[in-house]
């Protein structure tokens, strides 16, 4: 920038590589946190050859994602679809995907009577490990997914059907690969291609995960009936149709294959991902803090006892729902927040910012700061609870992000992790495996697009 538009503050770059020999590249955030209170709260980093301006703490970047204008999202390794298109083509995408994903039940009655009958399915394979440790990864995600798959496709799919499995375990090896230090070097410079060996095997998974969707939209479209739509996908399909019936008056429609088979493929990754994480997560630290354990048992018993959840129980646990939100604050599954770009040239808190600059909004500084929580670093329900135990909002819980680029699945991410997590502390106790304490039980994020925790096992001791 020139003398006259001074930029946002930040470490002084290298060149070519910018700022990447400062950065932890396995845990960004962390230095993103550190440079912000050296720096403020709106700075800059370069990526390599790519200006990247941070926003930090909960009023910036409420400030900067809801109070501004239209914020763009940014492509990297990624395609277009209902998450990374922009402009108009964005929002009609977005609002045709609300509106069917709602007619499939998202938010919806016959939605949470389809997280209940999973909830069953899952618990029967924790059952069948009678008390003996397991890796919560695969029937966690597999369970998640199964009801995006319903929506999206139109069907569940069984635990043990080698399609599903191998679905579910690519799309998780996807968001652990995308996440890794050498793919975000790739994304940097895109120039070292083959030299990344990280990069060939997640275009292969990406490419071998792409067909199979193309299968499932084969056998979808041969069977489609545009009067008894199934899912998602059957919509698209039909709506497709119409749109190439009337393609010349609709020149820049984003009803084309491309876009369906990346929205399916950005529904299903964010309908699986980040809620299953979340749910083991919140296993993990009931395992680890058995005395919080028991009273979210305690409550679940004495207003619900062993009759199904529903989703309006949520109002009468209140201690249940502070431990799921303080599960999901801690957590900090996506710190880095998706990134944004300007749409055009800003002055932010006194900075000048340019058209088209990548904005990371670093959420992990929204859901760890200082001045919104009373202990940002501890897992502490109370941070959700008035003195009399009841439920209270916090403005400065943002996991799913903030404005219009909110998580569009955040209804129905709600409801899966109330109705899991009740379901699943109604019918089991965990607890860390034999020979391991509690205090071994690490709360320790291992890297990848979201924050996992690091492969453990835990024992689910059936109770009911």
């Amino acid at each position: 920038p020139s003398q006259k538009e001074p930029g946002p503050p930040g470490p002084r770059p290298f060149p070519v590589v910018g700022n990447l020999l400062q950065l932890d590249l396995k845990q960004p955030y962390n230095t993103l946190m550190e440079y912000s209170k050296q720096y403020g709260s709106v700075f800059t980093v370069w990526l390599g050859p790519k200006k990247v301006v941070v926003l930090a703490g909960y009023k910036t970047v409420k400030e900067g994602l809801v109070d501004n204008a239209d914020p763009q999202q940014v492509r990297f390794l990624l395609c277009p679809g209902v998450v990374w298109s922009n402009h108009e083509p964005w929002r009609e995408l977005r609002r045709f995907t609300m509106t069917n994903l709602r007619d499939y039940g998202m938010g919806k009655r016959a939605c949470e009577d389809k997280i209940t009958e999973e909830a069953q399915y899952l618990c029967n394979v924790f059952k069948n490990f009678k008390g003996k440790p397991l890796d919560t990864t695969q029937p966690m995600n597999q369970a998640v997914s199964n009801i995006i798959c319903s929506m999206v496709y139109g069907s569940r799919f069984e635990y043990d059907d080698p399609k599903f499995v191998t679905l579910v375990s690519d799309a998780n090896r996807i968001m652990r690969i995308g996440g890794s230090p050498s793919v975000q070097i790739y994304n940097m410079f895109p120039w070292l291609g083959r030299l990344v060996p990280k990069r060939n095997e997640l275009i292969k998974l990406k490419e071998k995960n792409e067909n199979q969707n193309r299968q499932f939209f084969k056998n979808l479209r041969e069977t489609l009936n545009p009067q008894m739509c199934r899912g998602f996908v059957d919509s698209f399909l039909v709506r497709q149709k119409k749109v190439r019936l009337t393609e010349e008056r609709v020149p820049d429609s984003p009803f084309d294959e491309d876009n369906l088979l990346q929205t399916a493929l950005q529904l299903f990754a964010a309908g699986t991902e980040t809620t299953a994480t979340t749910l083991r997560w919140g296993l993990l630290i009931m395992a680890k803090y058995p005395h919080l354990q028991d009273q979210v048992r305690e409550e679940i018993s004495r207003v619900i006892g062993s009759r199904q959840v529903l989703t309006e129980d949520r109002k009468d646990l209140p201690f249940t729902d502070a431990v799921i939100h303080e599960t999901q604050r801690i957590a900090n599954i996506v710190p880095m927040g998706l990134p944004h770009r300007t749409s055009q040239d800003i002055t932010f808190q006194g900075h000048f910012i340019k058209k088209g600059t990548t904005v990371f909004p670093l959420l992990t500084s929204v859901l760890y700061d200082e001045s919104q929580w009373e202990k940002p670093h501890s897992f502490h329900p109370a941070h959700f609870l008035d003195k009399d135990g009841k439920f209270v909002k916090r403005n400065a819980f943002m996991p799913f992000s903030a404005g219009r680029r909110i998580c569009l699945g955040e209804g129905l991410a709600r409801m899966e992790l109330f109705i899991f997590f009740v379901t699943l502390m109604q019918r089991f106790r965990f607890t860390a495996p034999p020979g391991v304490s509690e205090e071994e039980l690490e709360l320790v994020p291992r890297v990848g697009l979201s924050l996992n925790p690091t492969a453990h096992e835990l024992c689910a001791v059936p109770c009911l």
